[in-house]
């Protein structure tokens, strides 16, 4: 198995690096572990206090579980994945049940941060991008996909998103196997790492 991280600001375009790499492999080698299904449940607080809750600290997410359950599956157990919503702030009674594949894309901006996570990961991946790129992206799918209001997205970027991506993001970058500039409009380097993790994958195959 070979365990992949992508990593990068808010709005730096790792889902469309995640796709356009889904797109150079087999679907049945692939699945997706996405750092979002990991955030803490916080069903105990009212809906206005969860719509304040700091997305981008790491001590917003579960970590113990997101590495429990991506050592279950490098050791060829299936697990029952969290589901959790933007809209609500809460997670899901339901989960999805993920079986091991050959290729594991782990993707979050917070991945990195956490050291016990990066040890299991082969391959770390930086999708870099221009902060006001990133802005334009975030205003765009916080109003489209999770109800927010243009000025309620700036006052989070300005309060949250920026200052969290100075202390904890853009640091972990050092860590990094790979940068990819331009996020998923990076054609070569999304090229060249596809190649490298095919290559990688034929060689640890039986």
């Amino acid at each position: 198995m070979l365990v992949i991280g992508i990593a990068g600001g808010s709005g730096s375009g790792k889902t469309t690096v995640v796709r356009r790499i889904m797109e150079r492999l087999k679907d049945d080698d692939v699945a997706i572990l996405p750092q979002d299904a990991y955030y803490k449940d916080n069903s105990q607080l009212d809906l206005e206090a969860r719509q304040e809750i700091n997305f981008d600290h790491p001590d917003s997410l579960e970590f113990k579980l997101l590495i429990e359950q991506l050592k279950m599956l490098r050791n060829g157990r299936s697990i029952e994945r969290p589901i959790y919503t933007y809209i609500t702030c809460t997670r899901a009674e339901e989960t999805i049940q993920m079986r091991p594949r050959e290729v594991i894309l782990l993707e979050g901006i917070l991945i990195f941060t956490n050291e016990e996570l990066r040890k299991l990961i082969d391959i770390k991946v930086f999708v870099d991008a221009d902060a006001d790129d990133r802005l334009g992206r975030i205003i765009s799918r916080d109003t489209q996909e999770r109800g927010r209001s243009v000025n309620k997205v700036l006052e989070r970027y300005e309060k949250t998103v920026k200052p969290m991506h100075l202390q904890f993001i853009e640091p972990s970058k050092r860590y990094a196997d790979i940068i990819v500039p331009q996020g998923g409009n990076n054609l070569v380097a999304i090229d060249i790492l596809a190649a490298t993790m095919l290559n990688k994958l034929n060689n640890v195959s039986p």
